[in-house]
């Protein structure tokens, strides 16, 4: 009894060893097994690093345009509004100013253009009594006349009043009128023979024009 019972154990440990055997190849294939998992996690966790690098260096690129991007500060922004008010203040005053100074320039012109042409016929008779009077130059009363007239023509030049030339000269609509015309053998047509009336510039602009008789 006690032989079979030993029979049947041996059978049954012969029969439970390829069982261990197997157990035993499986165990040595599942650490292959656990390694694949190792690797993947490996390969993942270099994908997220590479991942990590590129969006730091996005970041990076980014910042100089955040910056750029960036508000300003209040009190510069205020600052340049200020500066910007001043200089179109100081741009709109040197332009009413040299305004006001074309103006008071054209009122002065116009109100010494109109003193000016005024100042004229008086002129006119000074010269007309001083040729009817020209037989009496020595006279003190003619000499005194002569004495003012001068002064009066001097100082009209001063301000810029010069009488305009005519005699013997080309007519020149701009600078005479004419009123009649006279046959001439000596003179070409179109100059001026006599003048009736002087004409007067004041800074080379026309006050009175010279009224002339021209040669046809």
């Amino acid at each position: 009894m006690k032989k079979d019972k030993k029979m049947k154990k041996e059978t049954a440990e012969q029969v439970e060893m390829p069982e261990e055997a197997g157990t035993r190849e499986a165990q040595a294939e599942d650490p292959g097994e656990d390694k694949k998992p190792e690797k993947e996690t490996e390969a993942s966790e270099e994908a997220l690093d590479r991942e990590a690098d590129e969006a730091g260096e996005k970041e990076g690129s980014e910042k100089p345009e955040e910056k750029e991007g960036a508000k300003k500060d209040p009190r510069d922004a205020k600052i340049e509004e200020l500066n910007d008010k001043v200089m179109r203040q100081m741009a709109e005053f040197d332009n009413f100013r040299k305004r006001t100074e074309k103006e008071k320039e054209q009122m002065f012109e116009v109100g010494a253009r109109s003193v000016i042409e005024k100042i004229l016929p008086v002129v006119d008779n000074f010269e007309r009594g001083l040729e009817s009077a020209a037989d009496k130059k020595d006279d003190p009363f003619v000499e005194g006349m002569d004495k003012i007239y001068k002064q009066l023509m001097t100082e009209l030049e001063n301000i810029g009043v010069k009488p305009i030339e005519a005699l013997g000269k080309e007519f020149d609509p701009n600078f005479h009128n004419a009123v009649m015309q006279e046959e001439s053998e000596e003179a070409e047509s179109g100059t001026v023979l006599k003048e009736l009336q002087k004409g007067y510039t004041y800074r080379d602009t026309v006050v009175r024009h010279s009224m002339v008789s021209v040669a046809s």
